[in-house]
């Protein structure tokens, strides 16, 4: 499943949370942020699902971790920001070992991250090669 291509400004005060110090979030987070989720139905006139961004992790790596949820766009847009518990699903694979955890909230929409395809950072990742330099 694709990754949701949705796309929305931070508002002030979520930024200024990030940028606390001791919140754990970067010196200087990005304005805006990408929906996480695989693709999902978020049209205003039918049922929706809210478009989920992982801002910063919780205090260990079991505690929740601060997301940012939004539906709509424009003047239209609800957004909140806050603490959720991390998925507990888990991927085995018997063949290889391979333990691998959900990497988004519990009760999410849609299908788990190892699910979801990111083309772009796929294509990034495809394109770095060890010894690969921005100079060529």
């Amino acid at each position: 499943m694709l990754q949701c291509t949705a796309v929305t400004l931070l508002p002030p005060d979520a930024v200024l949370r990030l940028t606390v110090p001791g919140a754990g979030g970067p010196a200087d987070p990005e304005p805006y942020v990408l929906c996480e989720l695989g693709e999902h139905d978020s049209t205003p006139t039918g049922p929706h699902t809210e478009h989920a961004a992982y801002l910063r992790p919780g205090r260990t790596p079991d505690s929740p971790a601060l997301w940012f949820f939004w539906t709509g766009s424009g003047p239209e847009r609800t957004h909140r920001a806050e603490p959720v518990p991390w998925c507990p699903a888990v991927l085995r694979r018997l063949d290889s070992g391979l333990v691998q955890r959900c990497a988004l909230f519990d009760h999410h929409a849609a299908s788990h991250s190892w699910d979801v395809t990111d083309p772009l950072g796929d294509l990034i990742a495809e394109r770095l090669v060890a010894g690969d330099s921005p100079e060529g």
